[in-house]
């Protein structure tokens, strides 16, 4: 086994290991750092393939962009240290049943898939390359998923903003309509204390 078979097995694991205890942990904001780790695994995947370029993009958009957005809005609901309740077990089988479906059916899918090698000349992986292919309007181009991609990030920013904004409502006190409020039966004793000791000395000085 060589170093590059032992850096992808680590990978891998990085990236299984971070996604499944997102899913699985029951502190919120672990979850947000679990999956952090899973998608800097990804990053770390496109480096091994030696395309740098999707690796910053991944960097970028998804560790510094919308995990930031995710721990910002776990900060904002004050419930980042609070445990999540627990899922009902019907729906965590029926959510592993489902993973279970749809891994076995990607793998039946790339055992049946015949990968042609092409025989066109490779176009190299440059930056210029890359965002002259993401931004072309050709049948291989990708300008829609890359304004999908602001999209959502735009989205994401507004449940941010939306999420931060709180009306604080003051509370309403309701008091009984039998019983005074207390500074109102203080000032009353002192009062009557008051007239008592003034018709004390009017007797005394009759």
């Amino acid at each position: 086994m060589d170093a590059r078979t032992i850096i992808f097995y680590i990978l891998a694991a990085t990236i299984l290991g971070g996604g499944l205890a997102a899913v699985t942990s029951r502190k919120i904001f672990r979850s947000a750092v679990y999956l952090l780790f899973s998608l800097i695994g990804i990053a770390g995947t496109y480096f091994f393939l030696d395309y740098e370029f999707i690796a910053a993009v991944q960097i970028v958009v998804y560790v510094g962009g919308i995990v930031v957005l995710i721990i910002f809005s776990i900060f904002l609901t004050h419930g980042s240290g609070e445990d999540m309740k627990r899922p009902v077990l019907g729906r965590a089988i029926f959510s592993a049943l489902a993973a279970a479906f749809a891994c076995g059916l990607t793998m039946l899918y790339i055992s049946q898939q015949q990968f042609i090698p092409s025989t066109k000349p490779t176009l190299e992986p440059s930056a210029g390359n890359i965002g002259a292919q993401m931004l072309s309007t050709t049948q291989y181009g990708y300008i829609l998923p890359f304004e999908v991609v602001s999209m959502l990030l735009l989205a994401a920013m507004i449940g941010c903003i939306v999420i931060a904004i709180k009306v604080k409502i003051p509370p309403i006190i309701i008091e009984p309509e039998n019983e005074q409020p207390r500074a109102i039966k203080v000032h009353e004793d002192m009062a009557a204390e008051t007239s008592e000791l003034l018709s004390s000395s009017v007797t005394d000085i009759v």
